[in-house]
């Protein structure tokens, strides 16, 4: 247009000019800028500029290689941890299978055991140490849950076609109190570990886990429903058989601690939360003044962490790994691992207000260290004026 109107002579466009006419958008990329020569009607690039430009671009490439090899020995120190971890826990579970399993009444309480099972059980034995080490007390029986499982079929049934009442043996729960803890299980079923999609409808463990906690409903009528007992169920059933997972449930839910929470028995509960500020305060006595002056008690935080064993606050797998010690030193542990949290985030904390520390407490950071969280652990005393744990 400016040629035609100017009237200079029309030349016919050479095609590398022709694409450059027709591009309506300019080059993404730095290396297109530096590299190409300026469009014919623009004045050529200075020797100087363009040596300048040849001289960026080459450092350019440098960095990139740079970065390119520091990405490559990255990835190959992840590939050797991994190799190495492979063949650890290949070597842990030849170990708990041909020489610990078969004698656990012997090896059970041995140190080398105690020093492997701190290091986290094997995900392929884990389901058969966690069985062995919480046991059997209550003596159930596959038979057992396979009745508790049909007559909670049965009330699911008379609650849906609103037949008659169904009265329980044990207690007399009105048919209102039974359906809204039906109407409970369902609600929290979908909400258990939502990021999995495995416990939600139509995912291949949501009947299981409706089954488990239905038929706990009817063997202990006197507990019923609580909410949390769901990632509690949750992370048996992926790690045993159904039944399995049944009796290692009940039996679990039977412990002191759990039952004390589970019953919401207020006297019990806070027995263990002064037990759990008297070390507290021990171990961590600078964030344990900090608490105290803005007023934030154990319950805003012990609560959820007790009920769900974890399971919900802590990634899937630092949960199990915490479930391990768990089954090896009993309700102790838990506390102990509260006290590892606060002392993992200490410096955090102590900066942060009633308000934030509640909302951190309850939603932990996802890319927990698993090593760096159990050495925080481990540096957890547990004994307070020469009083173990239990005595205070």
């Amino acid at each position: 247009e400016y040629e035609e109107k100017t009237g200079r002579a029309h030349r016919p466009l050479s095609p590398k000019q022709n694409v450059r006419k027709n591009l309506d958008f300019e080059p993404l990329s730095t290396t297109a800028l530096i590299l190409e020569d300026r469009p014919a009607n623009l004045p050529a690039k200075p020797a100087e500029e363009a040596q300048k430009h040849r001289q960026q671009y080459e450092e350019m490439v440098v960095q990139a290689k740079k970065r390119e090899l520091k990405e490559a020995q990255k990835r190959k120190k992840q590939l050797e941890e991994r190799c190495k971890l492979e063949d650890s826990i290949g070597n842990a579970v030849l170990t708990w299978n041909n020489e610990i399993l078969p004698n656990w009444e012997t090896m059970c309480c041995s140190r080398k055991v105690r020093e492997l099972w701190w290091q986290g059980i094997p995900p392929s034995v884990r389901g058969k140490v966690w069985s062995l080490a919480i046991g059997n007390e209550l003596n159930i029986t596959h038979e057992l849950y396979d009745i508790c499982l049909a007559r909670a079929k049965e009330k699911w049934r008379s609650l849906s076609t609103g037949g008659a009442e169904v009265e329980c043996e044990d207690a007399g729960f009105s048919a209102a109190d039974r359906e809204a803890s039906l109407e409970l299980i369902k609600l929290d079923i979908s909400r258990t570990f939502p990021n999995l999609c495995i416990f939600q409808q139509g995912g291949p463990y949501h009947d299981t886990l409706h089954s488990i906690l239905g038929a706990y409903t009817c063997y202990r009528p006197d507990v019923g429903y609580v909410q949390g007992m769901s990632f509690i169920a949750a992370v048996l059933i992926l790690n045993l058989d159904t039944a399995d997972a049944f009796i290692a449930f009940s039996n679990l839910l039977n412990k002191p601690c759990q039952m004390a929470f589970f019953r919401v028995d207020h006297g019990l509960m806070l027995t263990y939360f002064a037990a759990f500020e008297v070390f507290f305060e021990e171990n961590l006595p600078k964030l344990f003044a900090h608490f105290k002056k803005n007023n934030l008690t154990p319950d805003i935080y012990l609560i959820d962490w007790i009920f769900t064993l974890y399971s919900k606050s802590l990634p899937l797998d630092l949960a199990c790994r915490v479930w391990d010690v768990f089954c090896r030193d009993g309700e102790e542990f838990l506390f102990r691992t509260a006290l590892g949290i606060l002392k993992l985030f200490e410096d955090i904390l102590t900066k942060m207000d009633f308000i934030h520390i509640a909302q951190f407490l309850t939603k932990l950071p996802e890319d927990l260290p698993s090593e760096e969280f159990f050495m925080s652990i481990a540096t957890i005393q547990m004994q307070s004026r020469n009083k173990k744990w239990a005595q205070v």
